[in-house]
């Protein structure tokens, strides 16, 4: 039986994307040659690119970080056997998952030596919750990681990374700070939650209050039920929330969203699963979101977003490596 022209497309993608990672710059640039004549030659050849291309820009960026060996993601595609054409293609799709994570697994160590180092931290896809000497309780969401400082004149927890639900013991004589990088949020006895991400701190109040402080502005103090984004420019405007709401959400491991682009709730799900998410941002950007979704079973929101949106196609190349994006045109189901 002949094989599907498709099929041998998403084939001949794979192995463009093994090329083009050679590490000789003269074989790196003639593949870019023949890639862009391939993808011009059959309207199937770029559909099947597409979703490859995206993937390269990224291995692109991380490429000279890295600077590991590419040889054995190439080595893996031509191990491939030429017989059994059917199950070639995910074989292809697997090699290729093993060369994203072979470029990207030194960059990320070499990104992230203060999360590897830090006192406390919760692996992607768990919730670790901690209580400390003085009997404060701290909850690390997914791929978080803090660093505890406490001496007799205060109580000191950095952000390294993601995000915490702060439950603050009483000590009228040690103020309890979390600093995030772009502010020091003082308490005495309350509960908050802090996310740290990039350059920006998201501080949600859940009971009581506490002053944000960032550094050459006024401190802003933030009441129960409000939230706001702080940044080096100062504490952003204040919004409401529901904290009950808040609450429920850091206990079930859910993400909820209201009217959100659906560009960040998959960035917020890529957070809470190992390996790579990958999306068109053109294809997606008039998509918006309303929805509570699993965060400890991210195949389960992904799926959830594929029923309610019938536009969508998630393809999980494996485990590691799931492309989206929106190939069929339509109005998206609420």
């Amino acid at each position: 039986m002949n094989r599907p022209r498709t099929d041998i497309a998403a084939e001949q993608a794979a192995r463009w994307i093994v090329r083009l990672s050679a590490d000789d710059p003269a074989e790196r640039e003639q593949a870019r040659s023949g890639f862009a004549a391939w993808k011009a030659a059959d309207p199937r050849h770029a559909n099947a690119a597409a979703g490859m291309e995206n993937l390269l820009r990224q291995l692109h960026a991380v490429r000279e970080p890295a600077g590991g060996d590419h040889r054995p993601a190439r080595a893996a595609l031509a191990a491939i056997a030429p017989d059994r054409p059917r199950q070639r293609l995910r074989q292809l799709a697997a090699a290729s998952a093993v060369a994203v994570l072979a470029l990207t697994g030194a960059l990320v160590i070499s990104e992230r030596p203060a999360y590897l180092l830090a006192d406390l931290r919760s692996p992607t896809g768990q919730w670790h919750t901690h209580t400390l000497a003085d009997g404060s309780r701290l909850t690390l969401g997914s791929d978080s990681a803090v660093n505890v400082h406490f001496n007799a004149g205060e109580r000191h927890v950095e952000l390294v990374r993601g995000d915490i639900l702060v439950d603050v013991a009483k000590d009228a004589q040690r103020p309890f700070i979390v600093d995030s990088g772009q502010a020091a949020i003082r308490a005495l006895g309350t509960r908050f939650s802090v996310r740290r991400d990039g350059a920006a701190t998201t501080l949600s109040m859940l009971e009581s209050k506490v002053s944000a402080q960032v550094p050459r502005h006024p401190a802003i103090v933030v009441q129960v039920g409000q939230r706001t984004r702080i940044t080096d420019d100062g504490v952003g405007p204040i919004t409401a929330i529901d904290a009950a709401g808040v609450q429920d959400a850091w206990r079930a491991h859910q993400l909820v969203v209201d009217d959100q682009p659906l560009a960040e709730v998959l960035d917020e799900l890529a957070r809470h699963r190992p390996g790579q998410l990958h999306y068109d941002h053109a294809q997606i950007a008039g998509i918006r979101v309303a929805a509570v979704l699993p965060l400890d079973d991210t195949d389960k929101a992904l799926q959830l977003l594929i029923d309610n949106f019938p536009q969508l196609r998630i393809r999980m190349l494996t485990r590691y490596l799931v492309m989206v994006d929106a190939p069929s045109s339509g109005t998206a189901k609420k």
